[in-house]
């Protein structure tokens, strides 16, 4: 299951679980949609995977599956 991590690693931007900005590479590195695009073109600085957007989890399941707290920021990719 997907973590929703809640933040995007480079700029620290606030990405909730219902966000259509979040980006995601194949082992959830997790940015907003203006940093993958812009600073990453789309290629996830940690893997070399493509960046693309991050399924969102209906409301109704976040209680039982809630989304990841924990912030991970490392602003030198790209």
């Amino acid at each position: 299951m997907l973590e929703l991590r809640p933040n995007c690693a480079c700029c620290d931007r606030d990405l909730p679980p219902d966000s259509t900005d979040a980006r995601i590479c194949s082992f959830e590195c997790t940015y907003c949609a203006d940093c993958a695009t812009g600073r990453l073109q789309g290629c996830c600085p940690n893997c070399g995977g493509e960046l693309l957007a991050r399924p969102r989890r209906p409301a109704a399941r976040l209680a039982a599956n809630p989304a990841s707290a924990k912030r991970m920021l490392d602003p030198r990719p790209g």
